[in-house]
């Protein structure tokens, strides 16, 4: 990828990630030594998500009307404010279950400000000839900040503390929130700009748009079975794998799961990167989300631990690999005079439905264990895998 704006882009967002992620493993790992409860990682969870199902398509469409870079700084300022929230109750060690849900929501809410129109910011920056390769390439840069947050997390756990090192994790945020006042965007004609946000009729409007569409149907089912059944929601009951599998130091292993499942994410983006003949095609995107379901299945079921950190490692890399050729195939074929809207359901349905993930793997995980809510999802999600991709086929 040749565009200097994009090179730019790219290095902003590998920080931003690796924010997010510091924030993450500081968070998540102070918040489970205090209260030891599955049933709060499974809302760290939901209020992740849950803003990205209530408000991504209303945020697509503000994208399509106003400028993107505004609204991806809003959310820049609201990881500002999560990070150094939390930093001021680990100081004060005044910490309640109470505040930590209310940050987990302020962080969910910065995410969906900052998802669908940095998508759209993409497409302006690189074209739709270039838009595969910066995709990839950005979720490259998000796997990045989950390989590399849990290290430099610790670097900065162990020289700081977790308390003034949360705090210190708010620069990181700075250059994204700094150069996108810079950032070139491509001028929008009137017919983007024409629409109003209806919220709810939004959402109606843009399902009956891309009814009609069979790529754009299939990937946004994609999106939407593979987030509701399991989505991320394994990453909040990490501590909890790491202890059970019984490896050495518990956070040690915390942090080396979490690295192996972002290390293959980030050889999938290398691989496709440079190989780039990989057709990207609704029924390969749907393969390749059954090769994921596999893998955690079997990590679900692991206990001895290399074995998992190798199942860890193929379910980055599958991943990655549909993730990414979906949301190409979404932005490639939208609507242009609705892009952001599409783009807002698609995220509707591939991050906000991982607010259910919350409850099937994480809350389920209160009651029957961890491991058996994983492994049962991962197995409905595989069923349910072999049906859409029936149906791809015989559409196609």
């Amino acid at each position: 990828m040749k565009s200097v704006p994009y090179r730019l882009q790219f290095m902003a967002y590998v920080l931003a990630m690796m924010a997010d992620n510091i924030e993450h493993v500081i968070s998540y790992w102070v918040v489970f030594q205090k209260f030891h409860s599955p049933t709060l990682g499974g809302f760290a969870v939901l209020s992740h998500w849950l803003p990205f199902l209530l408000f991504s398509v209303a945020v697509g469409g503000l994208a399509d009307r106003f400028d993107p870079r505004r609204i991806i700084q809003c959310g820049m300022l609201l990881f500002i404010t999560a990070s150094a929230g939390w930093g001021f109750f680990f100081l004060t060690d005044t910490i309640q279950m109470w505040h930590a849900m209310l940050l987990l929501v302020i962080h969910g809410c910065a995410g969906v400000l900052w998802q669908t129109p940095n998508q759209l910011l993409l497409y302006d920056l690189v074209g739709p000839a270039d838009l595969p390769s910066a995709v990839r390439l950005n979720a490259m840069a998000r796997y990045l900040g989950i390989l590399v947050g849990p290290a430099v997390g610790g670097v900065i756990m162990l020289t700081l503390g977790p308390s003034h090192g949360i705090i210190f994790n708010t620069l990181f945020y700075l250059p994204m929130l700094l150069w996108l006042f810079w950032a070139p965007v491509r001028d929008r004609s009137v017919a983007v700009r024409r629409f109003a946000v209806r919220g709810l009729a939004d959402i109606v409007l843009t399902m009956r748009a891309i009814g009609t569409q069979p790529v754009l149907t299939a990937m946004t089912w994609l999106a939407g079975l593979t987030s509701f059944m399991i989505g991320n929601a394994y990453h909040a009951q990490m501590p909890g794998f790491a202890g059970d599998l019984g490896h050495g130091d518990p956070g040690v292993s915390y942090s080396v799961l979490l690295a192996a499942d972002a290390a293959g994410a980030v050889l999938a983006a290398i691989a496709l990167e440079s190989w780039g003949r990989l057709k990207g095609t609704p029924r390969t995107a749907i393969l390749l989300a059954m090769l994921w379901s596999v893998a955690l299945l079997g990590f679900a079921t692991m206990r001895i631990y290399p074995v998992a950190i190798v199942l860890l490692f193929c379910a980055g890399f599958f991943e990655l690999s549909f993730n990414t050729m979906a949301q190409a195939l979404v932005q490639l074929n939208a609507p242009h005079d609705i892009r952001g809207r599409v783009v807002g359901l698609y995220n509707m349905a591939g991050l906000g439905m991982r607010a259910f993930s919350g409850i099937t793997v994480g809350v389920a995980g209160a009651a029957i264990g961890i491991h058996w809510s994983l492994g049962l999802s991962a197995a409905v999600l595989l069923a349910l895998l072999c049906l859409l991709y029936g149906r791809a086929a015989k559409r196609a």
